[in-house]
């Protein structure tokens, strides 16, 4: 049967299928030309679609006239066609796309319509629509595939695969070499558009024949040389099994894996410079993720510095540190093989330069090391660095003890090395080397010095004379010698031989100056020598100062050296400025402070009773005295000092009240009242009066104190504390009527009649009209409505006083008057807004809701006011935050030493919320500052019932008020 042969049934050049023939042959012929002829390109497929177009034409013409003979199958019915079954049909034409096969005008109908209906029956119906199904398939696929072939007419080469378009270029990939496949660039996209960031690594894949080409190389240097033949599988040496197009080499494995390791170890027993190994088996693994990996910026630095660097060694091959530099880039990189390498070039470049051949030591192991600088010693003998190194490297006494003699035959003036080498030696080794030392470098003051420290005192002495004949302007010659007298307890002789330097070292013309003689002073007395230390001071501090500048600036030297914590120097320059100045009180101040803070109390003593001797008519030092041995616990001694002061000062009116101080604190109520009687005779003063009155209240007495206090308002008649008083003890001491009232009432109206800016005077007159109802007249509402009257006089004749708006303001919320007492407080800040007072009394009776807020406001108008500080202390105490609250405190009480309400209030806190030891602390502080003002602290301090405690007791007294009035509230 003849037949059509497609476009299809030729197919691509690869894979393409085979057309079936009348024979069988002819289609297995065509396909098999066309396959052998085809390279892939256009003409050759429709060259072999020709040659198979016309052999099936020839197989159809013979069909034919093998038709026209008789067959044994009898005639062919009408229409039939031979190979129409097998998909053939009875015409052929040409298209676009070469010959293609379609049925004839002699197909259309049924396969079988040659013969009578009668001979159909169901299976040949069901036969032709089937075979009709697979035409109309056909045909549509056809006509698809010839609109595709006009849309691409176009383009010649869409026709075949794309692959097929690369067949040759591809089958020219088996003769690539491997550097020509690694000489291939990465592919990558270099529009401006789509700009991508650059891969940091990119691996192009290896062909197989490259792949099999290696393998073969390594098994055949594996195998002796042996080759495997192609496609059998062969054992060599039971390790390397290969298979047909693959070969993998076990042993070849093995050996790399552990030339690696090899290297791996060999690596880092050469990093160590002393030849062991520095790999820590435990922490091996942590090393390892702690280790550093280099990015490609990192190594892009270090090539850039590479470059660099060989610049500079090319054009200058002479320059040192361009050998230093490259080699620690190398060792920076990890390549220490490297850095050894160009160390040592630069060693034979740069023979002559120490720092080259230190560097080649560090980087090689210790035995390497040591060889180097065997030969660096060769070559520069007198190369110190080196020989240093080199002892450095050996680790016993008697080796090193080699290597330094043997640098010190060949420099012999070198000091550094007699250093190193008397360092390891005993006593009598380095004075033996001592002595030759000086003899060797005579110039040397360290090795004079170190070998009169080992000699004995008298050949001390002679070494000591015999370096000021070597060193004749070397102060640290003849420091040293009045050190050794004052070791030996040879006072007399310091001053001697530091008058006699500072001479001899004018004579030689030797240039030291003043402030280079005080260092030297403050150094002698680190040293323990507090004698040479002033010796210095004395014979070198006036020197260059001018006649009018010397008492500021000596006073100046010794806060500066007494910062420095220099107290012999200080004390020594102080006693040359008394020497000089002795009437000067500023000065005798300053040496009392250096003695009450750094001495001891007989020193202090001295200073005060040779202050008292210098000014007999300035009270202070007498009292200071006094009072130093009151509290060291000698009466009498004191007694006797008050009296000489008396002597010297006989109507001083300190010394007086410091006289009956003593009596009465010491319980002899008579002798102080004898002590005040006198002082009124002989140096009446207000204050006086006033303490007269105090004794006598004290002792129960309260119609006398007010004799004495109408006594001295008869001479002092503005001194408003007499006022105060008088109202307190008829207020208070009294029995509580209408009588003692009125009294009180009478004090405190003189008072504001003669002083009515007295803002104490106002507060207390008006909290004795609120209590009227406790002398049993008139009613409180009455009291608190006079009290209100009188504090808005005081307003009136005292503007802008925080402390009348303070005082009101409390007067309405004791009355319960919240609200007027809030638009009081308004109206005082209205008037006042930048006082400390009233904003911490704002903070403390706001709501807590509020408190934070008022806080924040108030810091920023006065940050530096303790009420405010330890109001928001409190606050941060109230809310238990502890830290807080302790830094506000300590600040407060630093701003203000004297307020005793901070000090109060910080001892609470800690008795709350701190520590023994801190309590303890905060108690020591506030003895310390013996704090006298506070609203709070005045007004149990001075009660009557706490009169004669000390400031630790009423510490405890004030602090516990505070803590009672907490629980309260």
């Amino acid at each position: 049967a003849a037949g059509f042969v497609t476009q299809s049934d030729i197919g691509p050049a690869t894979g393409r299928p085979k057309s079936a023939t009348a024979d069988g042959a002819g289609g297995d012929d065509a396909a098999g030309a066309a396959t052998s002829s085809g390279t892939g390109s256009r003409a050759a497929e429709l060259r072999a679609a020709k040659l198979a177009m016309q052999k099936m034409q020839k197989a159809q013409s013979t069909a034919a006239a093998a038709a026209a003979a008789p067959t044994p199958f009898g005639e062919a019915p009408a229409g039939y066609v031979a190979g129409a079954g097998r998909g053939f049909g009875g015409s052929t034409h040409t298209n676009n796309d070469g010959p293609t096969g379609s049925s004839g005008p002699a197909m259309e109908g049924s396969l079988f319509s040659g013969k009578d209906e009668s001979q159909f029956d169901d299976d040949d119906d069901e036969a032709d629509r089937i075979y009709n199904a697979i035409d109309e398939r056909m045909s549509s696929k056809r006509r698809k595939h010839n609109n595709e072939g006009n849309n691409n007419s176009n383009n010649p080469s869409s026709s075949s695969a794309i692959g097929d378009q690369f067949r040759e270029l591809k089958e020219k990939l088996a003769d690539v070499t491997e550097d020509e496949w690694a000489a291939i660039p990465d592919v990558g996209d270099h529009s401006l558009r789509h700009k991508q960031k650059r891969r940091e690594d990119v691996f192009t894949p290896l062909t197989d024949s490259l792949l099999e080409s290696r393998s073969k190389l390594n098994a055949d240097a594996s195998a002796g040389g042996q080759n495997a033949l192609a496609g059998t599988a062969q054992v060599m040496d039971g390790t390397a099994t290969s298979t047909a197009g693959f070969r993998t080499n076990l042993s070849g494995l093995a050996e790399a894996r552990s030339t690696v390791m090899s290297m791996s170890l060999d690596k880092m027993s050469a990093d160590s410079a002393s030849g062991q190994t520095t790999v820590d088996p435990k922490g091996y693994l942590t090393s390892l993720s702690s280790t550093k990996i280099a990015s490609a910026a990192d190594v892009g630095d270090v090539n850039k510095a590479r470059l660099l660097l060989k610049s500079v060694r090319d054009t200058n091959p002479k320059h040192a540190p361009g050998w230093i530099a490259a080699a620690r880039v190398e060792e920076a990189a990890g390549k220490t093989a490297q850095a050894r390498k160009l160390i040592m070039e630069g060693c034979e470049v740069c023979p002559d330069s120490e720092d080259v051949w230190l560097e080649s030591a560090r980087l090689h192991s210790q035995d390497q090391a040591k060889t180097i600088l065997a030969a660096a010693a060769r070559r520069m003998p007198n190369a110190v660095k080196i020989y240093l190194r080199a002892a450095d490297l050996e680790h016993h006494d008697s080796t090193k003890k080699a290597v330094l003699r043997k640098a010190l035959e060949a420099n012999p003036t070198s000091v550094t090395l007699w250093k190193a080498a008397i360092e390891l030696e005993d006593a009598d080794d380095a004075r033996v080397l001592l002595s030759v030392a000086v003899e060797k470098i005579p110039h040397s003051v360290e090795m004079w010095l170190a070998l009169a420290r080992l000699e004995t005192y008298d050949n001390a002495r002679k070494v000591l004379n015999k370096a000021r004949k070597h060193l004749p302007t070397e102060r640290a010659v003849w420091i040293a010698a009045a050190k050794l007298e004052e070791s030996q307890n040879h006072g007399e002789m310091v001053d001697r031989i530091i008058d006699k330097a500072v001479r001899s070292l004018d004579k030689h013309d030797a240039v030291v100056t003043r402030a280079q003689w005080l260092k030297e002073a403050e150094a002698a007395e680190a040293s323990g020598a507090p004698l040479t230390s002033a010796a210095i001071v004395k014979c070198t501090v006036g020197r260059g100062v001018d006649e009018e500048d010397r008492q500021r600036t000596w006073a100046d030297d010794a806060n500066a050296s007494l910062s420095r914590n220099a107290v012999s120097t200080a004390r020594a320059i102080l006693a040359h400025s008394l020497s000089s100045f002795p009437t000067k009180r500023s000065l005798w101040l300053q040496a009392v402070d250096l003695e009450r803070n750094h001495g001891t109390p007989s020193s202090l003593d001295e200073v005060l009773a040779a202050a008292s001797e210098r000014l007999p008519r300035t009270e202070i030092f007498w009292l200071v005295r006094a009072k130093e041995n009151w509290l060291a616990g000698e009466v009498d001694t004191s007694r006797n000092i008050l009296t000489e002061a008396f002597k010297a000062n006989p109507d001083s009116e300190p010394v007086w009240l410091a006289a009956v101080k003593l009596e009465w604190e010491t319980g002899e109520i008579e002798r102080a009242r004898v002590l005040l009687s006198r002082a009124r005779e002989r140096a009446p003063t207000a204050r006086i009066f006033m303490k007269s009155a105090l004794l006598e209240r004290e002792c129960k007495h309260p119609d006398e104190a007010v004799d004495l206090l109408e006594q001295g308002l008869q001479k002092y008649p503005t001194f408003s504390k007499m006022y105060m008083m008088g109202g307190q003890i008829c207020s208070e001491d009294l029995p509580k009527n209408k009588d003692s009232l009125d009294k009180a009432r009478k004090f405190y109206q003189r008072g504001l009649q003669k002083c009515p800016n007295n803002v104490v005077l106002w507060c207390l007159a008006s909290q004795l009209e609120e209590n009227v109802a406790d002398y049993g007249v008139g009613s409180a509402s009455a009291g608190v409505t006079k009290a209100r009257s009188l504090l808005e006089l005081a307003r009136l004749k005292n503007q802008k006083n925080p402390e009348l708006w303070v005082e009101a303001i409390r007067l309405e919320r004791r009355a319960g008057n919240d609200k007027l007492a809030i638009s009081l407080m308004a109206r005082a800040l209205q008037e006042i807004p930048l006082s400390g007072l009233l904003l911490a009394e704002n903070i403390t009776t706001s709501p807590r809701v509020e408190q934070k807020s008022k806080s924040a406001a108030a810091i920023k108008k006065c940050p530096d006011d303790p009420r405010v500080i330890t109001a928001v202390a409190s606050l941060f105490a109230a809310e238990r935050k502890n830290d807080k609250a302790r830094k506000w405190f300590e600040r407060a009480v630093v701003l203000d030493p004297d307020m005793g309400d901070s000090w109060a209030k910080l001892y609470a806190f800690e008795l709350d919320a701190g520590t023994k030891d801190t309590q303890e602390k905060v108690k020591k502080r506030c003895i310390s500052a013996e704090p006298t003002h506070g609203e709070l602290w005045c007004k149990i301090v001075k009660s009557m019932s706490n009169r004669g405690k000390t400031v630790a007791q009423n510490l405890d007294a004030v602090a516990q008020s505070l803590r009672d009035k907490m629980r309260l509230n």
